[in-house]
């Protein structure tokens, strides 16, 4: 029986067990660059990135010491203007679509993002993507606008892949629900696509990511601050309810103080979201309110790049890591995403070595 042998260049490059080569990827509506972390930290390389807030492209900057230049508004990027890519990845704007907003679906101008994202993909052909949004996005209009972004991407000549993860499931200790969308363009013929599974043997607790010590976080005794939320207990929502003695005394509980009535975790928090700065826990029987930092450890920065931002303004920060994405999720996603990648260009390889 006659073997079939493999071109000796690909044989080499086999036997190595590393990858057959640097995928590289565009990060558009970027944010802070939490989905490019995640992709640098499964193996990727980062080529160009978007970002139209003044804010979130300084604090860009200076956490990925960016040599490339931000492109800009999304809307005015022409194809010819992005590196050639192997990934596209993108948080498109998810106010149009959370449950938190008017919930106007593609009527709204940031809804229409999505359609500037599939013009990028067709123009340069890219062979894969990640995008992510709210999990609000799956039954808005019921499931019309889903569908409508899934008839797009395919039309564009992609499989679509989707599935709603958490994010407490894959190392961090917060629940944050979103849906991810993973496209291959059809013509490499990868027949699916498995999202990756749930990572718990590996959690981070809560114990390490509150870890503050300033102590301006604390709620003393005769603040404002802690007359706020003493009022707050006793609103219609929550009169009777609790006991402040009674709280104080469960470490790691975690209170998520809405508008209307209080929301009690034990150990994890909720989802943390732009403006959401309502969040205390109970420590050493006293009341914290989450800082930027901590919030930078519950999507999964590690000290390193928390410490690089460790002199911006508090608020304007929590803000921003609320509206980034989770980075161990894309992790994930990345990793499971490369095998198939790497078969493609194998396959690449022996096709032009046999011609």
């Amino acid at each position: 029986m006659q073997q079939t042998l493999l071109p000796l260049p690909l044989l080499q490059v086999l036997a190595s067990k590393k990858p057959l080569k640097k995928y590289r990827f565009v990060d558009l509506c970027a944010g802070i660059g939490t989905g490019r972390l995640g992709l640098e930290k499964a193996g990727f390389e980062c080529v160009a990135y978007s970002e139209i807030d003044a804010s979130a492209t300084y604090l860009y900057e200076q956490l990925h010491a960016e040599k490339h230049p931000n492109q800009g508004d999304l809307t005015l990027i022409s194809a010819e203007q992005l590196p050639s890519c192997d990934l596209l990845i993108a948080g498109f704007p998810c106010q149009t679509f959370s449950i938190v907003g008017k919930r106007k679906g593609l009527d709204d101008d940031r809804g229409q993002i999505i359609y500037h994202l599939v013009r990028l993909l067709k123009a340069k052909q890219i062979p894969y993507f990640i995008l992510e949004n709210v999990k609000g996005l799956v039954n808005l209009q019921q499931g019309a606008i889903l569908k409508e972004i899934i008839a797009t991407l395919e039309d564009a000549g992609y499989s679509v892949h989707y599935h709603v993860l958490n994010s407490l499931d894959y190392g961090v200790p917060q629940s944050r629900e979103r849906i991810y969308f993973v496209g291959i363009r059809r013509d490499l013929e990868v027949q699916r696509f498995v999202f990756p599974s749930q990572h718990r043997e590996i959690p981070c607790a809560l114990k390490d990511c509150i870890i503050e010590t300033d102590v301006s976080f604390i709620l003393q005794e005769n603040t404002p601050k802690y007359d706020t939320f003493l009022r707050y207990l006793q609103n219609k929502y929550n009169q009777g309810q609790y006991s402040l003695e009674e709280l104080l005394r469960h470490d790691y509980l975690v209170l998520d103080t809405r508008q209307s009535d209080l929301r009690l975790y034990q150990d994890k928090v909720p989802t943390l979201r732009t403006g959401r700065h309502g969040i205390l826990y109970v420590k050493d029987a006293q009341l914290r309110a989450l800082s930027a930092k901590e919030a930078m450890r519950l999507q999964g920065f590690s000290e390193s790049y928390i410490e690089r931002l460790s002199d911006y303004a508090n608020t304007d920060l929590l803000s921003k890591v609320g509206n980034a994405m989770s980075i161990p999720v894309i992790q994930a996603l990345g990793e499971a995403l490369m095998p198939i990648m790497q078969a493609n260009e194998t396959k690449r390889l022996e096709s032009t070595n046999g011609n």
